[in-house]
Protein backbone atom coordinates (compact mmCIF):
# COMPACT_ATOMS: atom_id res chain seq x y z
CA UNK A 1 0.00 0.00 0.00
CA UNK A 2 1.24 3.48 -0.98
CA UNK A 3 0.26 6.78 0.78
CA UNK A 4 -0.86 7.51 4.09
CA UNK A 5 -2.63 5.24 6.24
CA UNK A 6 -6.20 5.12 7.23
CA UNK A 7 -7.39 7.81 9.97
CA UNK A 8 -9.22 6.66 13.30
CA UNK A 9 -12.35 5.74 11.82
CA UNK A 10 -11.99 4.48 8.33
CA UNK A 11 -12.13 1.39 6.83
CA UNK A 12 -8.68 -0.54 8.02
CA UNK A 13 -6.69 -2.42 5.96
CA UNK A 14 -8.17 -6.08 4.60
CA UNK A 15 -4.93 -7.65 5.81
CA UNK A 16 -5.00 -6.26 9.00
CA UNK A 17 -8.12 -8.22 10.47
CA UNK A 18 -8.94 -5.75 13.19
CA UNK A 19 -12.49 -5.23 14.19
CA UNK A 20 -13.94 -1.36 13.18
CA UNK A 21 -13.58 -0.79 16.96
CA UNK A 22 -9.80 -1.70 17.31
CA UNK A 23 -8.94 0.36 14.07
CA UNK A 24 -10.63 3.02 15.64
CA UNK A 25 -9.08 3.23 18.35
CA UNK A 26 -4.98 3.86 17.72
CA UNK A 27 -3.58 3.35 21.32
CA UNK A 28 -5.40 0.42 21.24
CA UNK A 29 -3.74 -0.36 18.15
CA UNK A 30 -0.56 0.27 19.44
CA UNK A 31 -0.37 -1.62 22.33
CA UNK A 32 -2.16 -4.76 20.70
CA UNK A 33 -1.00 -5.06 17.31
CA UNK A 34 2.74 -4.32 18.24
CA UNK A 35 3.13 -5.98 21.28
CA UNK A 36 2.01 -9.15 19.43
CA UNK A 37 1.34 -11.32 22.06
CA UNK A 38 4.78 -10.71 23.55
CA UNK A 39 5.66 -11.55 26.96
CA UNK A 40 6.02 -8.79 29.68
CA UNK A 41 10.00 -9.01 29.33
CA UNK A 42 9.86 -8.36 25.55
CA UNK A 43 7.86 -5.32 26.12
CA UNK A 44 10.47 -3.77 28.72
CA UNK A 45 13.29 -4.21 26.25
CA UNK A 46 15.40 -1.45 25.83
CA UNK A 47 13.77 0.01 28.74
CA UNK A 48 16.99 0.40 30.69
CA UNK A 49 19.13 2.64 27.92
CA UNK A 50 15.44 4.55 27.17
CA UNK A 51 15.48 5.62 30.41
CA UNK A 52 19.34 6.56 30.98
CA UNK A 53 20.11 8.34 27.28
CA UNK A 54 17.65 10.54 26.48
CA UNK A 55 18.25 12.28 30.10
CA UNK A 56 21.45 12.09 29.71
CA UNK A 57 21.57 14.29 25.99
CA UNK A 58 19.09 16.48 28.05
CA UNK A 59 21.84 17.16 31.07
CA UNK A 60 24.26 17.64 28.35
CA UNK A 61 21.80 19.86 26.53
CA UNK A 62 21.90 21.99 29.71
CA UNK A 63 25.65 21.68 30.37
CA UNK A 64 25.72 25.52 30.86
CA UNK A 65 22.74 25.52 33.14
CA UNK A 66 24.37 22.77 35.38
CA UNK A 67 27.68 24.78 35.49
CA UNK A 68 25.94 28.27 36.16
CA UNK A 69 23.80 26.21 39.20
CA UNK A 70 27.10 24.69 40.81
CA UNK A 71 29.10 27.98 40.60
CA UNK A 72 26.12 29.76 41.93
CA UNK A 73 25.46 27.18 45.07
CA UNK A 74 26.96 28.17 48.20
CA UNK A 75 27.65 24.32 49.32
CA UNK A 76 30.41 21.75 48.84
CA UNK A 77 29.52 19.38 45.73
CA UNK A 78 29.65 16.19 48.01
CA UNK A 79 27.81 18.39 50.81
CA UNK A 80 25.25 18.72 48.51
CA UNK A 81 25.16 15.64 46.64
CA UNK A 82 24.93 13.62 50.30
CA UNK A 83 21.89 15.98 51.21
CA UNK A 84 20.20 15.39 47.16
CA UNK A 85 20.30 11.48 48.05
CA UNK A 86 19.60 11.37 51.78
CA UNK A 87 15.75 10.16 52.55
CA UNK A 88 15.11 13.02 54.60
CA UNK A 89 15.34 15.09 50.93
CA UNK A 90 13.23 13.07 49.50
CA UNK A 91 10.45 12.53 52.12
CA UNK A 92 10.42 16.23 52.35
CA UNK A 93 9.73 16.35 48.42
CA UNK A 94 7.25 13.77 48.25
CA UNK A 95 5.01 16.15 51.07
CA UNK A 96 5.72 19.05 49.20
CA UNK A 97 2.66 19.22 46.51
CA UNK A 98 4.47 21.55 44.15
CA UNK A 99 7.13 19.21 43.92
CA UNK A 100 4.83 16.54 43.37
CA UNK A 101 3.02 18.66 40.69
CA UNK A 102 6.01 19.86 39.16
CA UNK A 103 8.45 16.88 38.87
CA UNK A 104 6.30 13.68 39.12
CA UNK A 105 2.40 14.56 37.80
CA UNK A 106 2.48 17.17 35.31
CA UNK A 107 5.92 15.28 33.30
CA UNK A 108 3.81 12.27 33.63
CA UNK A 109 0.24 13.38 32.44
CA UNK A 110 1.63 15.54 29.96
CA UNK A 111 3.78 13.09 28.25
CA UNK A 112 0.93 10.67 28.14
CA UNK A 113 -1.60 12.67 26.94
CA UNK A 114 0.67 14.90 24.24
CA UNK A 115 3.22 11.88 23.32
CA UNK A 116 1.69 8.48 24.34
CA UNK A 117 -1.90 9.13 23.25
CA UNK A 118 -1.72 11.78 21.12
CA UNK A 119 1.42 11.09 18.12
CA UNK A 120 -0.47 6.96 17.71
CA UNK A 121 -3.43 9.09 17.09
CA UNK A 122 -1.84 11.57 14.83
CA UNK A 123 0.65 9.62 12.78
CA UNK A 124 -1.63 7.28 11.13
CA UNK A 125 -3.30 10.47 9.60
CA UNK A 126 -0.17 12.69 8.92
CA UNK A 127 2.73 10.92 9.14
CA UNK A 128 5.73 10.77 11.68
CA UNK A 129 7.55 14.17 10.82
CA UNK A 130 4.37 16.10 10.52
CA UNK A 131 3.05 14.45 13.74
CA UNK A 132 6.14 15.36 15.48
CA UNK A 133 5.47 18.74 14.83
CA UNK A 134 1.65 19.26 15.43
CA UNK A 135 1.41 17.42 18.52
CA UNK A 136 3.75 20.20 20.08
CA UNK A 137 1.03 22.93 19.27
CA UNK A 138 -1.50 21.41 21.07
CA UNK A 139 1.20 21.17 24.04
CA UNK A 140 2.19 24.40 23.99
CA UNK A 141 -1.85 25.65 23.88
CA UNK A 142 -2.57 23.70 27.09
CA UNK A 143 0.00 26.20 28.71
CA UNK A 144 -2.37 28.84 28.21
CA UNK A 145 -3.92 28.52 31.51
CA UNK A 146 -0.99 30.73 33.03
CA UNK A 147 -2.29 33.65 31.19
CA UNK A 148 -5.83 32.89 33.28
CA UNK A 149 -3.87 33.06 37.07
CA UNK A 150 -1.45 35.95 35.88
CA UNK A 151 -4.83 37.90 34.73
CA UNK A 152 -6.91 37.23 38.06
CA UNK A 153 -3.87 37.91 40.31
CA UNK A 154 -2.33 41.05 38.33
CA UNK A 155 0.56 40.01 38.17
CA UNK A 156 1.96 42.00 35.41
CA UNK A 157 0.51 44.07 32.88
CA UNK A 158 -1.56 42.98 30.35
CA UNK A 159 1.27 43.17 27.32
CA UNK A 160 3.62 41.53 29.53
CA UNK A 161 1.45 38.69 30.13
CA UNK A 162 0.61 37.80 26.89
CA UNK A 163 3.92 38.44 25.80
CA UNK A 164 4.97 35.62 28.43
CA UNK A 165 2.57 33.68 27.35
CA UNK A 166 3.97 34.26 23.77
CA UNK A 167 7.33 33.05 24.50
CA UNK A 168 6.03 30.00 26.59
CA UNK A 169 4.14 28.61 24.41
CA UNK A 170 7.42 28.79 21.86
CA UNK A 171 9.93 26.56 24.18
CA UNK A 172 7.32 24.39 25.25
CA UNK A 173 6.50 23.44 21.77
CA UNK A 174 10.20 23.38 20.79
CA UNK A 175 10.46 21.01 23.79
CA UNK A 176 7.30 19.13 23.09
CA UNK A 177 9.28 18.18 19.36
CA UNK A 178 12.24 16.94 21.07
CA UNK A 179 10.21 14.59 23.33
CA UNK A 180 8.01 13.40 20.78
CA UNK A 181 11.50 13.03 18.77
CA UNK A 182 12.53 10.74 21.86
CA UNK A 183 9.17 8.69 22.21
CA UNK A 184 9.37 7.70 18.42
CA UNK A 185 12.88 7.00 18.36
CA UNK A 186 13.12 4.96 21.77
CA UNK A 187 10.07 3.31 21.76
CA UNK A 188 9.31 3.99 25.75
CA UNK A 189 7.57 6.61 27.42
CA UNK A 190 10.54 7.05 30.31
CA UNK A 191 12.88 8.69 28.84
CA UNK A 192 10.47 12.10 27.58
CA UNK A 193 8.80 11.94 31.28
CA UNK A 194 12.86 12.06 32.74
CA UNK A 195 13.44 14.69 30.47
CA UNK A 196 10.06 16.49 31.05
CA UNK A 197 11.13 16.38 35.18
CA UNK A 198 14.96 17.27 34.48
CA UNK A 199 13.82 20.08 32.94
CA UNK A 200 10.64 21.16 35.03
CA UNK A 201 13.44 21.34 37.95
CA UNK A 202 16.09 23.44 36.11
CA UNK A 203 13.46 26.12 34.14
CA UNK A 204 14.26 28.12 30.86
CA UNK A 205 18.24 28.68 30.54
CA UNK A 206 18.96 32.08 32.66
CA UNK A 207 20.85 33.35 29.67
CA UNK A 208 20.92 37.31 30.60
CA UNK A 209 22.04 36.12 34.35
CA UNK A 210 25.16 33.92 32.40
CA UNK A 211 26.28 36.97 30.42
CA UNK A 212 26.58 39.68 33.62
CA UNK A 213 28.00 36.48 35.57
CA UNK A 214 31.65 37.04 36.89
CA UNK A 215 32.83 34.01 35.53
CA UNK A 216 30.67 34.63 31.63
CA UNK A 217 33.54 33.55 30.01
CA UNK A 218 33.63 29.86 31.13
CA UNK A 219 29.26 29.41 31.45
CA UNK A 220 29.57 31.28 27.93
CA UNK A 221 31.95 28.00 26.75
CA UNK A 222 29.57 25.55 28.77
CA UNK A 223 26.66 26.65 26.96
CA UNK A 224 28.28 26.66 23.73
CA UNK A 225 29.96 23.10 24.23
CA UNK A 226 26.48 21.71 25.46
CA UNK A 227 24.89 22.60 22.49
CA UNK A 228 27.50 21.40 19.98
CA UNK A 229 27.71 18.26 21.68
CA UNK A 230 23.89 17.83 22.03
CA UNK A 231 23.48 18.71 18.22
CA UNK A 232 26.81 16.01 17.57
CA UNK A 233 24.98 13.31 20.09
CA UNK A 234 21.90 13.80 19.04
CA UNK A 235 21.44 11.00 16.62
CA UNK A 236 23.74 8.11 17.87
CA UNK A 237 22.17 8.57 21.50
CA UNK A 238 18.58 7.84 19.77
CA UNK A 239 19.35 5.13 17.30
CA UNK A 240 16.67 2.59 17.18
CA UNK A 241 18.56 0.01 17.28
CA UNK A 242 19.81 0.33 21.35
CA UNK A 243 16.10 0.20 22.23
CA UNK A 244 14.70 -3.02 20.66
CA UNK A 245 11.24 -2.66 18.55
CA UNK A 246 9.76 0.90 18.06
CA UNK A 247 6.00 0.06 18.69
CA UNK A 248 4.58 3.36 16.79
CA UNK A 249 6.67 2.62 13.65
CA UNK A 250 5.55 -0.75 13.69
CA UNK A 251 2.02 0.22 13.90
CA UNK A 252 2.78 2.89 10.89
CA UNK A 253 4.83 0.22 8.86
CA UNK A 254 1.98 -2.63 9.28
CA UNK A 255 -0.52 0.09 8.10
CA UNK A 256 1.14 0.75 5.12
CA UNK A 257 3.18 4.02 5.88
CA UNK A 258 6.43 4.15 4.25
CA UNK A 259 7.79 6.86 5.94
CA UNK A 260 10.57 5.61 8.19
CA UNK A 261 13.25 8.52 8.13
CA UNK A 262 12.67 8.75 12.07
CA UNK A 263 12.98 5.06 13.08
CA UNK A 264 15.99 4.20 11.74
Amino acid sequence: MSGRANCPGTTPPSSSGASPVSWWSPVFRLSACCSGGNSLVSRLEGIFPAALLPLLLTMILFLGPLMQLYMDCQCDLADGLKDVLAPRSWARCLTDMRWLRNQVIAPLTEELVFRACMLPMLAPCTGLGPAVFTCPLFFGVAHFHHIIEQLRFRQSSVGSIFLSAAFQFSYTAVFGAYTAFLFIRTGHLVGPVLCHSFCNYMGFPAVCAALEHPQRRCLLVGYALGVALFLLLLQPLTDPKLYGSLPLCVLLERAGDSEALLCS
